[in-house]
């Protein structure tokens, strides 16, 4: 079995994107990421773009370095780079769809798995959650500085 590694990342748009451009932004990344044998997800949110690629170490990193070149967004800043046992998004394909805070608390099933009855947009803890809270809100960028920055 190939060694699999995945990074964490974090951008901004370098002009406001719409749903349909969106959209066609994802079919793109698609094909390239199959063609890669890339797996992840993408969030997108008031102009920020925070995603998750997992896949053998040198497209990973290969694309992550094409990420750079990229006019659409700027700031690229790595979050989190390491090896993975397996991938966590396998059977995911990057998607697109605008949902409102409320809507995200009334998606059956997605706050089944929490205790005393909080929804997932409540969390605090943990660290997926921590890490889109922050993304959500740009804490993660405030506390970079220099060549963390990139």
């Amino acid at each position: 079995m190939p060694s699999l590694i995945h990074i964490i990342y974090a951008s901004v748009e370098t002009q406001a994107f719409s749903s349909a451009q969106l959209t066609e932004l994802l079919q793109e990344v698609r094909v390239k990421n199959e063609d890669l044998h890339l797996t992840g997800m993408l969030l997108y949110s008031d102009g920020n773009f925070f995603q998750v690629l997992e896949g053998e170490p040198d497209s990973v990193d290969g694309m992550y370095k094409k990420l750079h070149l990229d006019k659409r967004h700027e700031q690229l800043t790595l979050i989190v780079r390491e090896p993975i046992a397996k991938r966590y998004f396998a059977d995911w394909s990057m998607g697109f769809s605008s949902v409102t805070l409320e809507e995200l608390r009334q998606v059956d099933g997605l706050n089944d798995f929490f205790r005393d009855g909080s929804c997932f947009v409540g969390l605090d803890s943990g660290r997926a959650k921590k890490l889109l809270a922050s993304f959500a809100e740009g804490r993660w960028r405030a506390k970079l500085t220099g060549a963390q920055r990139s």
